[in-house]
């Protein structure tokens, strides 16, 4: 597949700065794939379109991941925790062509460069700098907390499912739900930069799955993954059956779904694996025209924006 085929128009004004002012006021683009029905609802209306799904959402924690670097003028992001003894890291790096191995920027000494913008850095103490926000968003973050699900648990990476930004605790208490974790890591928001998707290598991201959660999700019915990385869980799992490791898992159309029957997920990135996996579950074309529906009907996109739901 073509990269290029990833690609699609989007005004730049449809790229949402801020959350909607209630979690569950954004809007919700539904689509019935046995029926090829659209509806546009609100979020808030998502209980009134499922049938008795279990849904299955990642409870990673976002940590304050961006480490703002003085001389040279950058920053260090956090992306995984390598040794939780001597507490080093993996991190993006830059400007990498201004930094050595040596160096310390406050309470962050980089150790080794590992190409492509990645280091190997040793952190004292916890993380403690700003909440990483995608490079689209420029608007400033009035509440940190927005940029969190209100289930986050497991405290993780760098970037938020952010399909379950929409989720309020009363929303959630009306929906049967169950946990798995994936630490959103450089795979998830790494956009391509091959001419085909196949050549694009993901390094892997760590995840976990408690034994009874895996019980009830092997025994329901219809599963209901919220978010992509709930997605890269769940067939992982449903492959391998183990429960925890790291998984590459690059879901491309043509992909065989084995334990996912309905998708909730935001708008996604051009050229991004997020996009690609959508287009796996719902076909490439008709992926197609429910991007090009969506901006005309002015949804928002990208991680503050709006969603969709693929029953």
């Amino acid at each position: 597949m073509d990269s290029s085929e990833l690609d699609y128009d989007l005004p730049s004004e449809l790229i949402a700065q801020h959350p909607a002012e209630r979690r569950d006021a954004s809007r919700l683009l539904v689509v019935d794939r046995s029926t090829d029905d659209v509806r546009h609802r609100t979020f808030a209306d998502l209980p009134e379109e499922l049938s008795g799904e279990l849904a299955v959402v990642n409870d990673t924690r976002v940590v304050p991941a961006r480490m703002r670097i003085e001389r040279p003028k950058g920053e260090v992001l956090l992306l995984e925790r390598l040794h939780e003894r001597d507490g080093e890291w993996l991190a993006l790096a830059r400007p990498t062509r201004k930094l050595k191995p040596g160096d310390r920027h406050g309470s962050v000494e980089l150790l080794e460069h590992l190409g492509e913008g990645r280091w190997r850095v040793r952190l004292d103490g916890e993380p403690e700098g700003e909440t990483p926000l995608p490079p689209y968003i420029t608007a400033p973050l009035r509440d940190p907390g927005r940029y969190q699900t209100v289930y986050a648990d497991e405290a993780g990476w760098a970037a938020a499912p952010t399909a379950g930004l929409h989720f309020t605790a009363e929303l959630l208490g009306r929906l049967d739900v169950e946990r798995v974790t994936l630490h959103v890591g450089l795979d998830t928001f790494r956009p391509l930069s091959t001419d085909t998707v196949e050549e694009h290598e993901l390094h892997g991201e760590r995840y976990s799955v408690r034994p009874q959660a895996w019980e009830r999700i092997a025994a329901a019915e219809r599963v209901l993954a919220v978010g992509t990385t709930s997605v890269r869980v769940l067939e992982t799992v449903a492959r391998t059956r183990e429960l925890a490791g790291r998984t590459s898992l690059f879901v491309t159309p043509g992909f065989e779904f084995r334990r996912v029957d309905a998708l909730l997920t935001n708008f996604h990135l051009p050229r991004s694996t997020l996009l690609a996996l959508v287009m796996a579950f719902a076909g490439i074309e008709r992926t197609r025209e429910l991007y090009r529906l969506a901006v005309a009907e002015r949804y928002r996109f990208y991680s503050f924006g709006d969603a969709m739901l693929i029953l």
